[in-house]
């Protein structure tokens, strides 16, 4: 056996750890009774602990120098790079600071999701406190290693090869036109004449609904399954996704688009190559990609005038409501094209998103930095809310600083990926479109060149290049945000 025959026959070992610890945390979230919390939290941090020993595992050192000394072919040269890479990120941290952040972020989520309803953001902070420590310690180790900031370093372990620097650039440019464009599309919206849903709509219902629309989509239900959790996610392994989302019996359009934003991860997940299966090379690019396909399906395709004259119809049979007005296409154009400033990211339109995400990358790349507390999060929230979006968050920490699980879980350097995410998908959808007429695939309710258009340029590259390079391939040029502007614009103002 090959040095790397070895070193790949050691990662599929991690990976089906790996396997067990994304099962099991989906389990944490949607199925696991409250008093069992204490004792999964602690085999989960052993866990880590093992897998963290296996991934440091002393004899690697030299299992990677004499590899990279092997004649290899040029895709056994990504994997190797892919599993060096990955090494390298595990090396640096110690055992003993895998298992604090294991136990911290896991009191942190499970308190935070009862703290959050009752809005108790000192019961909160105090558990926050403790895992922003233990990120600003695994944070420096990470930049002493690298050369990078401490941000930069934990942004990395998410978006390889992002920066402070270029993230700040492409920020403020959006800044600079944001308010503008949401003032302008508000002022157009005003003379619509809305009719809105009223519920209750059964969460059977809705369920059946989200179910049907994920078929449509693509999504391979003998490798996944749909469920609830307080905060929606994708989890699971590529042969076992798991998606939950959440429903609200008044408003059955937030979990619908919860539900198709997670098909997006999902079908990425199918969809990565199974040549590469259980190797860091065929996992997904970087979580930006990741939620450039999660919003390519919510915003560029589902949104669009096209999928909801698909989508409005079935929901009004599945709710038995085909002469309800407010369930018509036209209606449901509008209401899933409406813009307005609001409080809770995962509900927010297309164009004041970006806001939420901007402000969230701020405080956390202040907070890691050192340059900002725990403490300081409340104010400085309230603030960015009221400049950047006119709202008022002061008292509200349900809908404010405390609405979302990445703190908690520990993923600082997480947030970016989501507006870089929208960049790179308008950015494949202005590629899509020179090649195939969109809007008629759809209307002739053909969507599967879609996705074999991203199942070539996306999914099945997995981690084989870099996210640059699948831009590159993919489009004919690396990030260019001036396609996510158009598309807001083309969308909401022509």
């Amino acid at each position: 056996m090959t040095f790397y025959q070895k070193l790949a026959q050691h990662h599929k070992k991690l990976s089906k750890l790996d396997h067990l610890e994304a099962i099991c945390g989906w389990d944490q979230a949607a199925m696991m009774p409250e008093g069992g919390n204490t004792a999964r939290s602690e085999a989960m941090a052993e866990l880590a602990v093992i897998s963290h020993e296996l991934a440091t595992a002393p004899y690697l050192a030299e299992w990677f120098e004499r590899a990279e000394r092997e004649t290899l072919t040029a895709e056994e040269k990504a994997s190797l790079r892919e599993m060096k890479r990955q090494w390298q990120q595990h090396t640096v941290v110690p055992a003993d600071l895998v298992e604090e952040k294991s136990l911290a972020s896991s009191t942190c989520e499970h308190a935070w999701r009862s703290q959050r309803a009752q809005n108790d953001w000192p019961g909160f902070s105090e558990n926050l406190q403790k895992v922003v420590e233990l990120a600003r310690r695994e944070a420096q180790i990470r930049a002493e290693a690298t050369g990078l900031s401490r941000y930069d370093a934990l942004l990395d372990l998410y978006e390889p090869g992002m920066s402070t620097k270029e993230l700040d650039a492409l920020f403020a440019d959006v800044k600079s036109w944001l308010p503008e464009l949401i003032s302008q599309i508000r002022e157009k919206q005003t003379h619509d004449q809305i009719i809105q849903p009223v519920g209750p709509f059964p969460v059977e219902q809705q369920k059946q609904l989200s179910l049907a629309i994920m078929d449509k989509l693509g999504f391979d239900f003998n490798h996944g399954r749909l469920d609830v959790s307080a905060h929606p996610f994708c989890g699971g392994v590529p042969t076992d996704v798991r998606i939950t989302t959440r429903y609200d019996e008044n408003d059955f359009t937030s979990a619908l688009m919860g539900v198709i934003h997670e098909t997006g991860h999902a079908r990425y997940e199918q969809g990565l190559p199974v040549k590469w299966a259980g190797l860091p090379v065929g996992k997904a690019r970087s979580m930006g990609i990741h939620e450039s396909q999660s919003l390519f399906f919510e915003m560029q395709l589902s949104r669009s005038e096209a999928f909801i004259g698909i989508l409005a119809p079935l929901a009004a049979e599945t709710f038995g409501r085909t002469d309800d007005p407010a369930l018509t296409p036209e209606n449901m154009t509008l209401i899933n094209t409406r813009v307005k400033p609001g409080y809770i990211r995962v509900d927010a339109d297309e164009v004041t998103y970006p806001a939420h995400v901007i402000l969230r990358y701020e405080i956390e790349r202040d907070l890691i930095e050192g340059n900002i507390e725990v403490a300081d999060i409340p104010e400085l929230w309230d603030k960015k809310m009221s400049e950047y979006l006119g709202l008022n968050t002061k008292g509200n920490f349900t809908d404010g600083c405390m609405q979302d699980i990445h703190w908690p879980m520990g993923s600082f350097g997480y947030f970016p990926s989501y507006t870089l995410g929208a960049m790179y998908a308008a950015q494949f959808m202005a590629a899509m479109r020179r090649e195939m007429n969109i809007e008629n695939l759809i209307r002739e309710r053909n969507l599967q060149p879609i996705f074999n258009w991203l199942d070539r340029h996306v999914w099945k590259r997995g981690s084989t290049v870099s996210t640059s390079k699948v831009l590159q391939d993919a489009t004919g040029e690396t990030l260019n945000a001036q396609f996510f502007k158009e598309h807001l614009v083309h969308r909401y103002l022509k």
